[in-house]
């Protein structure tokens, strides 16, 4: 049976909300990181699904297919563990939410690309662009434009599992909330308190970056009608 609430519990929490909050800026930083990586390297893989050939799309679709099909925590623990490409838990778990997050990003934007009509690659070349540039100034605007709802779920999919990196002890929210659960100042009486506050973060950080998102969306989405 679940304690009873107390009033010193509360608290203890709000006393402690500023170690939280600082939790969450490492939270929003490490969400950031990733997911700029993320694009950096999905975006060109996308694009080489798409339009490239032989060895190198066949090294891409491999990246893609291992990154995808392997657990967060085990590749952030690999990484941290084994491979030991930091000695910074930020650094570490930046590059493996980031690489993670390309093989999902990567599918994204392929899809995008290929969702613009190719007739509109084909008149731009009729009208004498070069291959590149035709993707470049017709194809990937629009790309990038319809790849907003799907990049939307991958950043809220990132954000929350920012969470992994507590298995390197990378003090973020999910950690620091720990580190309170088993403080002996208040005898870990606060458990339920402290869930509920970290959750309400959690819950303002998603909230606000899919209405974030959301507006992106409705600014830049593409006409009914255009790209058809």
């Amino acid at each position: 049976m679940m304690a009873p609430l107390q009033l010193s519990d509360w608290v203890f929490v709000f006393d402690n909300a500023g170690y939280l909050l600082g939790g969450a800026v490492v939270t929003v930083l490490l969400t950031l990181s990733s997911v700029l990586l993320g694009f950096v390297v999905g975006f060109p893989f996308g694009a080489v699904e798409v339009y490239g050939s032989g060895w190198l799309r066949r090294l891409v679709v491999g990246f893609g297919t291992l990154f995808r099909g392997t657990p967060i925590v085990v590749i952030i623990v690999y990484f941290y563990f084994v491979l030991q490409v930091s000695n910074s838990a930020f650094l570490t778990a930046t590059l493996a939410l980031g690489l993670r997050s390309a093989a999902y990003q990567s599918q994204i934007f392929r899809g995008s690309l290929q969702s613009v009509d190719e007739g509109q690659f084909e008149a731009a070349r009729a009208i004498g662009l070069p291959r590149l540039g035709a993707i470049r100034y017709v194809v990937v605007p629009q790309a990038l434009r319809r790849s907003v709802p799907s990049f939307q779920n991958e950043f809220t999919i990132v954000l929350k599992d920012t969470s992994i990196a507590f298995a390197i002890g990378l003090g973020e929210l999910l950690k620091r909330s720990r580190d309170l659960f088993i403080s002996p100042a208040h005898g870990g009486t606060a458990v339920f308190e402290i869930v509920v506050f970290m959750s309400a973060i959690y819950f303002v950080l998603t909230f606000t970056t899919n209405r974030g998102l959301d507006w992106v969306n409705a600014r830049y989405a593409v006409p009914t009608g255009e790209g058809t």
